[in-house]
């Protein structure tokens, strides 16, 4: 590929030809390196131990808004956002720091537990089977629009409480705002507008008619000072369960499956041993990282590797680009279903460390592991060379991945 200039620009086709070989160049040449992020300079960390220590390092902040209100600081992720969306949007565990952060976080993994998580395998199961059973239908399928896009919305929409009539919204919505396209910010404005009043609206149902779902349980929970989660950060704290748990396993079952497609001795290896599984889940999302990159503002100048990022300058940490370091995991762009997977960086690490991982991980086994189970002999309906990988740092996926059922 083409050496990238000093100052790259991450939202260049350059950069997201071959983004793994544009990670390994930026991380070979400066770990810690200036670029820019859709026309505003940034940092990007992309080696590994600089990425823990990034996201370790609070002097890096979630939440620079709170910290430096008189300082013009924005998040790219926003993009086309009202003032109001965002309201909703910035005060979640995601984009706060101590004690707020602390304080939600707590709250919400009081509720949002392992053992929640656990229970609901025989009904991801039971939905599982049920979209298989439709998808043997057909010959031909797109394997994201009929088993990896239902998926995770309907699971995450019965945990949150969310009216069947009212999922497909939820997908919709979604896709739209992962979309951070300056020519579709009136569209991604206004779906960011309509899930925040549907959640305004669930969060006030639940409250007067509470169920047995995740929603009605955080409604209900109390801190130790006895204070309850107030509406707006009831809604804060469901956009991002919804949105989140969402659309990052709807990547983790499509990037999963391509993987495994495209390296028919590692799904062999699992055919012959399914024990591998959830490691097999591990390396899909090591190799290739959903969400490619979290960002962090920094509230003074930090020294990371030798290099001095400034005070207010966002900081890109590319766990994605991390996961791929050979300091860390040998012969790291080989994807391999027994490898020790150990610290890789997709769910992130420190206090921001991901609350949906279990969740994340009984999805994607579950539902791999039944596809290749129930249809041994998948392929892919189009060259494999030809998938088009979604082009976004906020959350990389494969929107159609064409399949034969048949073998």
């Amino acid at each position: 590929m083409t050496s990238l200039p000093a100052v790259p620009d991450l939202d260049s086709d350059a950069f997201h030809v071959d983004w793994y070989d544009t990670y390994a160049e930026l991380r070979e040449r400066r770990p810690v390196a200036p670029v820019r992020f859709f026309g505003q300079d940034a940092w990007l960390v992309t080696g590994y131990e600089q990425a823990r220590t990034a996201l370790t390092d609070l002097r890096l902040s979630s939440d620079p808004k709170a910290q430096y209100p008189d300082v013009e600081v924005d998040f790219p992720a926003y993009l086309g956002f009202s003032d109001r969306a965002k309201h909703y949007f910035v005060n979640n565990m995601g984009t706060s720091d101590p004690p707020h952060h602390t304080r939600l976080r707590r709250l919400v993994a009081r509720e949002f537990t392992a053992r929640r998580v656990a229970a609901m395998r025989p009904r991801v199961q039971q939905i599982v089977d049920r979209l298989l059973d439709a998808m043997s239908q057909a010959r031909e399928t797109d394997v994201v629009a009929t088993f990896a896009h239902p998926l995770p919305i309907q699971v995450i929409c019965e945990l949150l409480g969310v009216e069947e009539g009212r999922r497909s919204d939820f997908g919709r919505w979604s896709a739209e705002i992962l979309i951070m396209d300056p020519e579709r910010a009136q569209a991604r404005g206004d779906a960011a507008e309509d899930v925040v009043d549907f959640m305004l609206d669930l969060v006030e149902r639940r409250r007067t008619a509470p169920g047995d779902d995740l929603l009605s349980a955080l409604i209900q929970a109390r801190d130790d000072d006895e204070a309850r989660l107030s509406q707006d950060e009831l809604v804060s704290v469901a956009l991002v369960l919804l949105l989140a748990g969402f659309e990052a396993s709807v990547s983790l079952i499509g990037l999963g499956t391509y993987l495994l497609l495209r390296h028919p001795l590692q799904l062999a290896r699992l055919q012959e041993d399914p024990s591998r599984w959830p490691n097999a889940v591990e390396e899909v999302l090591r190799f290739y990282a959903p969400p490619e990159t979290t960002t962090r503002f920094a509230s003074e100048d930090v020294v990371i590797d030798g290099v001095t990022i400034p005070a207010y300058s966002m900081v890109l940490v590319a766990g994605a680009a991390a996961n791929r370091d050979p300091a860390r995991f040998a012969d790291p762009d080989r994807f391999d279903v027994g490898r020790d997977t150990k610290g890789h960086l997709t769910f992130g690490h420190g206090i921001h460390h991901c609350l949906g991982r279990p969740l994340a991980m009984l999805e994607g086994e579950v539902a791999l592991r039944s596809l290749f189970e129930r249809f041994p002999g998948l392929r892919c309906a189009v060259d494999l060379d030809d998938v088009t990988f979604r082009r976004s740092l906020l959350l990389r996926g494969i929107d159609h991945l064409p399949v034969r059922l048949d073998g």
